[in-house]
């Protein structure tokens, strides 16, 4: 008898009068497509399920930084820009670029930025390419001839300093003890496959015998409570050779940290294969970071879009061009898997039909350039694309940090409320 009361008093409905009111059910519709009312607090604020309150949030973030000389920078921006979105390499520095200035550079729509330095067309000049996700986090570039350039990068509190390394003895004493320090670069020595007597500078995982050059790189580490990073790792040879040319294979590319930072360095290897250059290779270092940031939950506060400038197609970088890069890449496997006459051949005619294609296509998009500022509206645009053109050339947009009387970027608010 109860059970059959409790039937007949039972809803049809789970309705509920705390979460469901008279004003969200639609006429048409009935109570089945009623919509939840906001529940308000006492204060008179919304109440949200989800934590909408601003907190700290500390995680660790990867970074990977490369080095790779490139025996000339013309024509192979957008392939290093393919090559580290590939392989996910955040940081790429660049030796024998062999460009004149020193200027930044927007690498077309890809989001990439480049901040090189040269002064002999036909020799030395070296760069740091940038990708999107990190090229706003630069405060600060500085020069040194045509063999050193830095970048500076606040990264929550923690700042970083981004080099190539020759002869930059005088710029590493300048930087302030807390910063930390990463160089890559061409250095043109052999560390030798053990440490003999530079513990805690080499790991005792490096390649062949050291040299004369190399004990240089091992003292001046030392001298500067520095440490190798591509030392540290037990890898297989291939994964430790930067140069191959014949019969001959060395390590000639290192990656230098502060020995107090070596435990944030997760590996550092060698990738073989790529076939923008057929002797050098590229080297890369994965770094963990704790990058301390406020944030509010995007799920129910939202996110702009945003206006910021669009990427315009590539003048060079087109399929045609892309499907002449592929066939270079698979020639260049194919030589690296059987090293003979034949191979080589079918390499270097696939290398210059895409250095061919590359200039045919800057030809053809000037060609369009020219004839549109020709005419009418392109007398009133030269002038927009000439200030365009001089903004992507600056190395900072707009100042991004504080510094105090020595030159040190100050990242904590108390300091910069003081300063």
């Amino acid at each position: 008898m109860d059970q059959l009361r409790n039937n007949v008093n039972a809803r049809s409905l789970p309705e509920s009068n705390a979460l469901y009111g008279s004003s969200t059910v639609s006429k048409e519709q009935g109570p089945l497509h009623r919509r939840p009312d906001v529940v308000k607090s006492k204060q008179g604020f919304p109440h949200f399920r989800e934590r909408v309150w601003v907190k700290k949030l500390v995680h660790d973030r990867r970074i990977r930084f490369g080095t790779w000389n490139i025996g000339t920078l013309t024509g192979k921006s957008m392939e290093i820009v393919d090559v580290m979105v590939r392989r996910k390499i955040n940081f790429m520095c660049l030796q024998e670029t062999k460009w004149t200035g020193e200027k930044a550079k927007e690498l077309d729509n890809s989001g990439f930025k480049l901040w090189y330095t040269g002064k002999i067309r036909s020799r030395n000049g070296v760069g740091i390419i940038v990708d999107k996700e990190w090229k706003k986090d630069v405060v600060d570039v500085r020069r040194v001839g045509d063999r050193i350039i830095t970048l500076k990068l606040v990264v929550g509190q923690d700042t970083f300093n981004v080099k190539f390394w020759e002869d930059l003895e005088g710029v590493l004493q300048d930087i302030p003890q807390g910063e930390k320090v990463f160089l890559g670069g061409d250095l043109n020595g052999h560390v030798g496959s053990v440490d003999r007597g530079f513990e805690g500078v080499h790991g005792g995982f490096g390649l062949g015998e050291m040299n004369g050059e190399g004990k240089s790189i091992l003292e001046f580490s030392e001298a500067l409570d520095l440490s190798i990073a591509n030392t540290w790792f037990k890898k297989r040879e291939e994964h430790l050779i930067t140069y191959k040319s014949g019969g001959t294979c060395s390590q000639i590319d290192f990656f230098l940290i502060r020995k107090s930072d070596r435990k944030y360095c997760l590996n550092c290897k060698v990738i073989p294969g790529e076939s923008l250059t057929t002797q050098h290779r590229v080297l890369v270092m994965d770094v963990r970071i704790r990058d301390r940031a406020k944030r509010r939950s995007p799920m129910t506060l939202g996110e702009s879009r945003g206006f910021g400038p669009r990427g315009k197609e590539s003048w060079w970088w087109n399929e045609s061009v892309q499907s002449k890069v592929r066939v270079k890449k698979e020639c260049f496997k194919e030589w690296s898997r059987c090293r003979n006459s034949e191979t080589w051949d079918k390499y270097k005619i696939a290398r210059n039909e895409t250095k061919k294609a590359v200039s045919e296509a800057r030809a053809q998009a000037f060609d369009g350039l020219y004839q549109a500022l020709g005419t009418r509206d392109g007398e009133r645009s030269i002038y927009r694309l000439a200030k365009g053109r001089e903004r992507k050339t600056r190395d900072l947009d707009h100042v991004k940090c504080v510094k105090d009387e020595e030159g040190k970027v100050l990242v904590h608010e108390k300091d910069i409320k003081e300063r």
